[in-house]
């Protein structure tokens, strides 16, 4: 068995898990969301600053586990009835939402030179709004019901499926190296007739799981035995060529849709709270930060290209607002849609583990995801409904 420093593990685990909290918990003071703070903990703590939380496999695989769950939660929590019910506006406002920031990314990237591939990645980075930040302030600000906040929560579930579909292809397209017009419609195809597939399959499978498990007295069975099935399903679409968190996501929303869901939900939760901000933290970890000084000639490419494309990424989903109709504040739905936070940094994460983005262009994509991020609490204040004011 290969050797393991489990002292260094268990050190890394700890600083990375209390820094995360800290940093979130201060970030969080001054009205900004606790994943800019996981963030920054991670830059902090990394290797390329107090070099305390190491770019390991111990970490990266913790990391994983984060993410997956991660995903699995925002499934748990969207509801596909609720998301249906949304119509027309809300979809419009997500796909011009995604096709804007994309074709933005995408241009200003390829114009600046970077390969094909590079731009794409780029380009679907920008394409995600982040539910959980937007849905937070929201709640915060007293919209989520009102209809502005209907059609930004619809929007961004839409995002969130179809980011995951797009996350997928990238992937494969990063992992043949080249874009292959053939193989990329094959693992689009993949992708949503794995997430179509796991979800009317999964969904009697996660009925009969809560009513086997529902009637044990077994602490923490039923947390246990959902969170197995997202790992197993998980595990299922990577097998389908498919991304494990297609397949967690496709899980969540399965168990969302049984009798025991908040019961999941409030399980949950602690779990999502002590593996999802180590994800955030590798991350943040991954930045070099002597490439975000500007007094250094070779930095200020990349970090011009961040400003760039976290102007595009604002403007396209931003416009994206105005796509709604009936009697709205359009200007309001389009802030909503701004912050990219989790999703962006996640294929901000695979576009640099599979060498499809160079070290400058992952920095120049963290820049975008943490200015579009920074700006849209205070933008949705400013713009809230006079109903909810």
């Amino acid at each position: 068995m290969e050797h393991v420093d489990v002292g260094a593990f268990l050190l890394a685990f700890a600083v990375a898990l209390l820094g995360a909290k800290v940093f979130g918990d201060l970030v969080e003071r001054i009205g900004q969301p606790s994943v800019l703070g996981e963030l920054l903990a991670g830059v902090v703590l990394g290797p390329s600053a107090l070099g305390l939380v190491p770019l390991s496999e111990g970490v990266f695989l913790l990391s994983e586990i984060g993410v997956v769950l991660l995903l699995f939660e925002v499934g748990l929590a969207t509801n596909l009835d609720e998301l249906i019910r949304v119509g027309g506006p809300a979809l419009a406002v997500a796909l011009v939402g995604m096709i804007l920031p994309f074709a933005g990314g995408y241009a200003v990237t390829a114009a600046l030179g970077y390969e094909t591939l590079t731009a794409i990645f780029v380009g679907a980075a920008l394409t995600a709004t982040s539910i959980g930040i937007t849905a937070r302030v929201l709640s915060e600000l007293g919209a989520l019901k009102t209809r502005e906040g209907q059609i930004i929560l619809g929007a961004a579930v839409v995002d969130d499926v179809l980011g995951l579909i797009i996350l997928a292809i990238v992937g494969k397209v990063a992992e043949s190296g080249a874009l292959e017009v053939g193989a990329t419609l094959r693992s689009a195809a993949v992708s949503i007739l794995f997430l179509i597939a796991a979800v009317v399959v999964g969904l009697p499978l996660a009925r009969r799981l809560v009513g086997v498990v529902g009637n044990s007295n077994v602490r923490g069975i039923l947390v246990a035995s959902s969170v197995a099935f997202a790992l197993l399903v998980a595990w299922a679409a990577k097998k389908a060529d498919s991304a494990p968190i297609v397949g967690a996501f496709a899980a969540g929303t399965a168990l969302a849709r049984t009798n025991r869901r908040h019961d999941i939900e409030e399980a949950l939760r602690p779990v999502v709270d002590l593996f999802a901000p180590i994800f955030f933290v590798f991350v943040g970890a991954q930045v070099d930060v002597r490439l975000l000084n500007p007094a250094v000639a070779e930095n200020r490419p990349a970090l011009g290209l961040g400003i760039a494309l976290a102007a595009v990424g604002f403007a396209g989903k931003f416009l994206a607002g105005f796509c709604a109709w009936g009697r709205i504040r359009r200007p309001f739905i389009g802030a909503g849609m701004v912050p990219r936070g989790e999703v962006g940094l996640i294929f901000a994460s695979l576009g640099l583990a599979t060498k499809a983005l160079p070290e400058r262009v992952f920095v120049a994509v963290l820049v975008a995801v943490f200015a579009t991020t920074f700006v849209a609490p205070p933008l949705l204040k400013a713009l809230r409904p006079r109903a909810s004011a």
